[in-house]
């Protein structure tokens, strides 16, 4: 990882993939992550750890499957979310949107548990920046 500050904007603009996170740094454990997204990803879960999202830019929608129902909240530019563990969820971007995520290094894209994935969406444990 880098020992130089990390422009999220330049970060953002080194890659064109949708649904495909790129590592951008570690923090401990953990990665933070940023990621084009547009459309729709799949309901996933992840049983071990919560997933943590900051819009960048755009709007973000994560539909969560809860005990006590279904919802979906709307994030805009600048707001944060956590996912808590073993809550499925899907995330959405009806316009586009840019997001920044904190996640365990290791953490697949698409959680443990879920749907089909298509071929728009990258199931892999993200991918290291190359700026």
């Amino acid at each position: 990882m880098s020992d130089e500050p990390i422009a999220l904007g330049k970060a953002l603009a080194s890659f064109d993939a949708l649904w495909s996170p790129r590592i951008v740094t570690r923090v401990n454990d953990y990665d933070v992550r940023v990621a084009k997204v547009d459309g729709e990803h799949i309901w996933h879960a992840h049983d071990d750890t919560d997933e943590f999202f900051l819009v960048i830019d755009g709007e973000l929608h994560i539909s969560l499957r809860e005990p006590t129902g279904r919802r979906t909240v709307v994030l805009s530019q600048g707001s944060v979310f956590t996912v808590p563990r073993g809550v499925e969820h899907k995330p959405s971007a009806p316009s586009g949107a840019a997001i920044l995520m904190f996640e365990p290094t290791g953490t697949a894209t698409v959680g443990d548990r879920h749907e089909e994935v298509p071929s728009h969406v990258d199931a892999t444990t993200g991918h290291a920046l190359h700026s």
